[in-house]
C-alpha cells in the first residue's frame, strides 16, 4: 500500500463515520480539485452513489467554467445537487470579508438551519492555508456558527469527536493530511475530472479556483494533470498566490473562519 492508497483509506473512512455518526449530513463542493477529489472518495465510500446532498455555495461571481463543469459532473455521476444563495449580500467592489461572509458563510449558514444539518463534508487540506493547519478532522461550530479555533477537540491514535450541542454542527476534513501534491497524483491515479480552468491557456493557468473578482492565474505552461504534477515538483509558488490578497493574511482568514467561512 503507497502513500495515496493510506491516505484514501484514511478519508474514506472518516467520511462513512460522518455518515454513520450525523444523521443530516452534506458535502459542500467548490468544484474545486479538493472537493471534486473528496466527491469522487465519496463515491468509492457508498459503491458509487453518493447518499447525501451536496451543496453548491454560489456567490453568483464563479467563473462560467465552473458553472460548466459542475452540471456536467452533477449530471455525469447523479449528484443531489443544492446550490445556496444568500440574496443580500455585499458587492466584492466594496470589501472583500464583507462580501465573503455574507455571500459565502451567511449563504452556508441559512443552508445548514434550513435543512438541519448537523454534519459537513469539507475539503480543506493543513497545507493550503496556515489557519486551515489548525483544523481537527471532526471540528465543531457552535449554535451561532462560530468556530473556536483555541479549544478544538484532541484527536489522539485516530480517535476523533463528534459530540457537539443540538443546535450546532460538525465539520469532518477528511483530506485534511493531504497535500497539493497528492490530490494532483490521485487526480492523474485515478483519471479524476477537473475544471479546465487549472489548465494552462496562453501561458497562465488557475492554482487556486474561486470567485473571477478575487483569482488570477500564474505563469504556467502545464495543459494536462501530469504536467501540473511535474510543475509542483519544482515551483516555489504558493498555491494560494492568485487569491485576493487582502483576503488572504492570516489575520483576516483567521477571522473569517472564526466567524464560519469555509
Amino acid at each position: 500500500m503507497d502513500r495515496l492508497d493510506r491516505l484514501a483509506d484514511d478519508s474514506i473512512y472518516l467520511i462513512r463515520e460522518a455518515y454513520r455518526r450525523f444523521e443530516r449530513v452534506a458535502l459542500l463542493w467548490s468544484m474545486g480539485k479538493d472537493s471534486t477529489v473528496l466527491l469522487e472518495l465519496s463515491r468509492r465510500a457508498f459503491f458509487g452513489q453518493i447518499p447525501f446532498p451536496v451543496i453548491h455555495i454560489d456567490t453568483g461571481f464563479k467563473f462560467q467554467e465552473i458553472y460548466d463543469f459542475r452540471e456536467r459532473l452533477a449530471n455525469q455521476w447523479q449528484l443531489d445537487l443544492v446550490v445556496a444563495r444568500n440574496s443580500d449580500s455585499t458587492s466584492p467592489d466594496k470589501d472583500k470579508f464583507s462580501c465573503c461572509h455574507s455571500r459565502k458563510t451567511l449563504a452556508l449558514k441559512k443552508t445548514v438551519e434550513e435543512r438541519c444539518l448537523n454534519g459537513l463534508l469539507l475539503g480543506i487540506r493543513r497545507d493550503e492555508h496556515g489557519i486551515r493547519a489548525k483544523e481537527r478532522y471532526f471540528s465543531p461550530r457552535d449554535s451561532s456558527f462560530a468556530w473556536d479555533y483555541c479549544d478544538q477537540p484532541l484527536e489522539l491514535w485516530n480517535q476523533v469527536s463528534s459530540t457537539c450541542d443540538d443546535d450546532a454542527h460538525v465539520r469532518v476534513h477528511p483530506l485534511l493530511n493531504w497535500s497539493e501534491q497528492d490530490v494532483w497524483a490521485y487526480v492523474v491515479r485515478e483519471e479524476i475530472p477537473f475544471c479546465s480552468l487549472y489548465l494552462s491557456q496562453e501561458g497562465k493557468r488557475y492554482r487556486s479556483i474561486g470567485c473571477a473578482c478575487c483569482c488570477t492565474p500564474v505563469s504556467s505552461t502545464a495543459s494536462t494533470a501530469p504536467d501540473i504534477l511535474q510543475e509542483l515538483e519544482s515551483t516555489a509558488v504558493a498555491e494560494r498566490e492568485g487569491r485576493a490578497q487582502d483576503k488572504e493574511s492570516a489575520y483576516i482568514m483567521q477571522k473569517l473562519r472564526a466567524l464560519g467561512y469555509m
